[in-house]
């Protein structure tokens, strides 16, 4: 048996709540706030609601935003796809994806539909322990680059979470990791270029299929001896890295090296965004953007496929840097309220997102996974400029957002379908869940 599915299955196993650092069950506990307020702001879409209205069924298992509730696996659909829709759920660069979006849906739909009341510790045991597999299985993956990254690799995380709460012993456990395996999507990366939406549900049916490969298990039904190695190894990606995978496993918890996100769109505008705001807090002139002739933005080579200046629908603009650095300056703001439908019809946006120009940067690509920089040069009618770079992203352990600026966030993104009393008492709770009882009354507001 190959070592990664024995070292996993030993460390899912063999992991205690007690065993976790307080920093990563404290870093946890902020990443399933985040993952919440991602899930209620993206609940608020129309197609979600509609979605949502399609797919219910009898159950317990809740779907955040409003006061339903379904079966496991539609709940987890629903809130994984309600949690990608506004590209605001959190990441991991170095496995280049969100494992927190997919692992949480299905752990909290497990939690509801347990026979058992889910203490706040075991469920933070459960989720740390599964977003490590799902995160160090991402970063030892050579994914297809053809290939998005949302519903591959992910399953395995939310399935070891599912595993881990119902206590499934060491075989159990290797059997539904490579059960799992052989769930994972065939994703197309165009789907983000183009604004296809159907990107969206990558992720709920992830979190999804996760509770499908329980069940199965459960059935007795088997998976071929290494899954990940199969899949991970050869159909999905080139190559898997086994030392990469196993590297500190135990001593380093992924949740530790997340990021948040403060501007409402994809990762890879980030960098480019970062510079724009050294600017536009250091010049006042860029406070009339009309006088700007060009824009020309350096990246590394994952952001200088963001191109599209005039991109079809909200989530094609979410994946455009000449769209993102355009609609932040007119509106002086890089938040959800900056990338709604409406201001795909503003001509002063679309306008300046014509003049502005994205290409890699060959030193700066060579910088990844560690690093993510971007350069931007501001050329005024005058013939004036103004230039900044940056190294990393504001958000992640290198440069963290406070915990007052991500309370802000969740408070923004909840207010979409929550009144206040609602969020600040979830927010409260969630920041105290080590304590928890009993995650259903945790969740029952």
């Amino acid at each position: 048996m190959p070592n990664h599915l024995h070292a996993f299955a030993d460390f899912l196993t063999q992991t205690k709540f007690d065993d976790i650092p307080e920093p990563a069950v404290k870093r946890a506990k902020l990443i399933i706030a985040d993952c919440i307020a991602a899930i209620v702001g993206g609940s608020a879409e129309a197609e979600n609601q509609a979605l949502e209205t399609s797919i219910m069924r009898h159950g317990c298992a809740r779907i955040l935003g409003g006061s339903n509730f379904s079966d496991a696996q539609s709940a987890s659909l629903m809130n994984g796809t309600a949690g990608t829709a506004l590209e605001m759920d959190e990441g991991h660069q170095f496995a280049r994806g969100h494992p927190g979006m997919h692992v949480f849906p299905a752990l909290l739909a497990a939690s509801d539909t347990a026979d058992a009341p889910v203490t706040g510790q075991e469920f933070l045991q459960s989720f740390i322990l599964g977003y490590d597999i799902a995160a160090r299985i991402g970063l030892a993956t050579n994914l297809n680059p053809y290939m998005h990254p949302h519903g591959t690799w992910g399953v395995i995380g939310a399935a070891s979470a599912i595993g881990v709460l119902n206590r499934l012993d060491r075989q159990k456990i290797i059997e539904l990791i490579n059960i799992s395996s052989s769930f994972s999507l065939a994703t197309s990366r165009k789907t983000m270029l183009e604004g296809g939406t159907v990107r969206n549900s990558y992720t709920g049916i992830s979190n999804q299929m996760a509770h499908l490969a329980y069940q199965i298990l459960q059935a007795g039904f088997s998976g071929e001896k290494d899954g990940i190695g199969s899949v991970f190894g050869n159909i999905v990606s080139s190559s898997f890295d086994t030392a990469a995978a196993l590297d500190a496993l135990g001593t380093r918890f992924e949740v530790t090296r997340n990021y948040f996100k403060l501007h409402a769109c994809c990762r890879y505008n980030h960098a480019a965004l970062d510079a724009l705001w050294l600017l536009m807090e250091q010049y006042s002139e860029l406070q009339n953007p009309e006088n700007i002739a060009h824009i020309d933005v350096e990246s590394y080579f994952l952001a200088a496929e963001l191109t599209d200046p005039k991109p079809r629908n909200m989530l094609a603009a979410r994946f455009s840097v000449p769209f993102a650095v355009a609609t932040s300056l007119i509106n002086r703001s890089s938040k959800i309220q900056s990338f709604t439908q409406d201001m795909l019809e503003k001509t002063k946006i679309l306008d300046l997102a014509a003049k502005i120009s994205i290409k890699e940067n060959s030193d700066m690509s060579a910088q990844l996974p560690d690093y993510r920089p971007a350069s931007i040069c501001i050329t005024m009618q005058d013939g004036s400029t103004y230039r900044a770079s940056v190294k990393t992203n504001r958000g992640d352990w290198r440069d963290p957002y406070s915990e007052a600026a991500l309370k802000e966030k969740y408070n923004s993104l909840t207010a979409r379908r929550w009144s206040p009393a609602k969020r600040n008492a979830l927010y409260t709770r969630i920041l105290n869940l080590e304590h928890a009882l009993d995650l259903k009354e945790t969740f029952t507001l």
